[in-house]
C-alpha cells in the first residue's frame, strides 16, 4: 500500500452562510466525515484540513471570519493549509508538505462534492497521486441548471461526480472502503 494522507476540504463556516445552505444531509455527512477522520487517525493517517479563502467581501474572505472549521470538527490536523483556487493543489503549499511527507495516496473529503472535491481529484490524478474519493464523506446541495430550469438534488450531483471520476481519476470507495485501503 502507499502512504496516504486524508484530505478534509472546505469543511468550514462559511457555507452555512451561503443562500444554498441546508441542513438536510448533514447530519449523515457529518457522521461519515467524522468516522473517516477517527479511523484514519486510529492508522496513524495524517488529517489534513484544507480551507478556502477569496474575494475582498463575503463569507469566504479572510476578514468574514468564517474561514473556520465547521465547531464540530474537532479534530487535531496533522496540518492546515488555505488555498484561493478550487483544487487543494496549485497554491496552498500542500503539495510541498505531501512531497516531503512522502504521501502517494490521498483519500478526498469534505464540501463540496463537485466543486472543490471533484477539483482537488482531477488534479491529484493529473500530479500523479493515487486518490480514494470518499463519496459518503463529501456533502453538496440541490442545484438549478441555468439554462434548462432543471434541480438536480445532492444525489443526483454525487452519482454524477461519481460517473465521471470513477476509474480515470479515482476509486470510488464507501468510508469503511477507504479506511481498509489506508496506510499511515
Amino acid at each position: 500500500m502507499k502512504k496516504t494522507a486524508l484530505l478534509v476540504i472546505d469543511v468550514q463556516e462559511s457555507f452555512r452562510h451561503r443562500p444554498f445552505w441546508t441542513e438536510e444531509e448533514l447530519p449523515a455527512y457529518r457522521e461519515a466525515q467524522q468516522r473517516l477522520i477517527a479511523g484514519a487517525q486510529a492508522r496513524g493517517v495524517p488529517v489534513v484540513n484544507i480551507l478556502h479563502e477569496a474575494g475582498a467581501e463575503g463569507p469566504f474572505s479572510a476578514g468574514s471570519g468564517l474561514v473556520k472549521p465547521l465547531a464540530w470538527l474537532d479534530h487535531q490536523p496533522a496540518a492546515t493549509f488555505v488555498k484561493h483556487v478550487h483544487n487543494a493543489l496549485t497554491d496552498s503549499g500542500l503539495q510541498s508538505w505531501l512531497i516531503k511527507q512522502g504521501i502517494q495516496k490521498l483519500a478526498i473529503s469534505g464540501i463540496r462534492t463537485e466543486q472543490c472535491c471533484e477539483t482537488t481529484t482531477r488534479v491529484a490524478s493529473d500530479l500523479g497521486y493515487e486518490v480514494d474519493f470518499v463519496t459518503e464523506a463529501t456533502l453538496t446541495f440541490p442545484m438549478t441548471h441555468a439554462g434548462s430550469g432543471v434541480t438536480y438534488s445532492a444525489a443526483d450531483i454525487r452519482a454524477r461526480t461519481e460517473l465521471v471520476l470513477a476509474g480515470r481519476f479515482a476509486a470510488i470507495v464507501t468510508v469503511d472502503e477507504a479506511l481498509a485501503r489506508m496506510e499511515g
